[in-house]
């Protein structure tokens, strides 16, 4: 029997000084850098399960950065320039400039090495083609449309399906820019849809950061191929404890899950990613027992922070999803 109220993380953790040290030195060997993300990936790893997730990854421990990664492997674009992302961090923007292609599927040997060494089930996060489309230049396809639909048949649903043939079972679209545009939600979800097309896995779609508190997004989920809906609340919550509709007003936007008759389980963000401030495992028991009677349904809830951790020191992001895996322990006992 499936445990109630499943405990996961997005995907990002903060990279330590010992590993960015290793990979800006010249003269380590590209093996022994190689080795390093090796040591990261297994000691996130095993420290996420040893605070107790249900679902686990290795922290994106090989990744630069969630956009520039995937488009260093795909043919078609040239970088430009560094640009500031919503986190006050940078990332290298890219023109299309030619037809897109994928050189090689650039999380298979990092989900291999997760899949190996893990004890508890992997859930491996992969950037989605709105994102990657919206934060790109396009300077090669006729329309916007066109680009976003070829990025998801070029490069995601072939991705999807290598992994999806070496044993990944929970696939994590990550669709931060899915609201950015709300005239385009009906490309949003055609191209996902095209993503993962003809993939078995069970399909999550993580969306964080809605302007208009999921209003764009509701809507068009019972049309998205997912089964699961990996969402932000905790950073517009109030910190204080207790059920009512007062105090839990970051949570508001669950009235409109129902309205929508969205079957596909939720993932609830109940841990600020924003702040060093610590939530209390009461504070995230109260926010997940209100949530379960806002659907009406606590068997279609799993827990998970807002979004990645990777903004926040390792120790403060470790204490935060100890904080969460201890609240949902106290939410289970109170659902009993």
């Amino acid at each position: 029997m499936r445990t109630l109220l499943q405990t996961q993380e997005i995907g990002s953790l903060k990279k330590p000084e010992w590993l960015l040290r290793t990979l800006r030195d010249a003269r380590v060997t590209k093996e022994a850098k190689e080795a390093a993300r090796d040591d990261l990936a297994m000691l996130n790893i095993k420290t996420l399960e040893d605070i107790g997730l249900d679902y686990v990854y290795d922290g994106e421990a090989r990744r630069v950065e969630m956009y520039e990664y995937p488009v260093r492997n795909v043919e078609g674009f040239s970088f430009t320039g560094r640009v500031r992302s919503f986190d006050n961090r940078y990332y290298r923007k890219a023109r299309c400039v030619r037809p897109v292609r994928l050189l090689r599927n650039y999380h298979l040997d990092e989900f291999l090495f997760v899949k190996e060494h893990a004890k508890r089930t992997p859930k491996i996060p992969v950037t989605g083609p709105y994102t990657l489309v919206d934060w790109s230049f396009n300077e090669h396809y006729d329309t916007r449309r066109d680009f976003l639909i070829e990025v998801s048949r070029k490069i995601i649903n072939p991705l999807l399906k290598d992994l999806d043939k070496v044993g990944a079972k929970v696939i994590q679209l990550d669709e931060p820019a899915a609201t950015t545009h709300p005239d385009e939600m009906e490309d949003f979800k055609d191209a996902f849809n095209e993503a993962v097309e003809g993939v078995k896995a069970r399909i999550s779609v993580h969306v964080c950061y809605s302007g208009d508190n999921y209003r764009t997004l509701f809507p068009i989920l019972p049309e998205l191929a997912a089964s699961e809906y990996a969402l932000e609340f905790a950073n517009r919550d109030s910190w204080e404890l207790g059920t009512s509709h007062d105090v839990r007003k970051g949570y508001s936007a669950l009235k409109q899950y129902e309205e929508y008759a969205i079957k596909g389980v939720l993932g609830l963000g109940v841990v600020d990613v924003h702040t060093d401030s610590m939530e209390t495992a009461e504070l995230v028991r109260d926010r997940i027992l209100y949530a379960a009677r806002a659907i009406g349904d606590p068997t279609k809830l799993r827990i998970n922070p807002d979004c990645g951790l990777r903004t926040r020191s390792r120790r403060v992001a470790f204490d935060k999803l100890r904080a969460m895996v201890q609240g949902t322990n106290l939410a289970r006992k109170a659902l009993r």
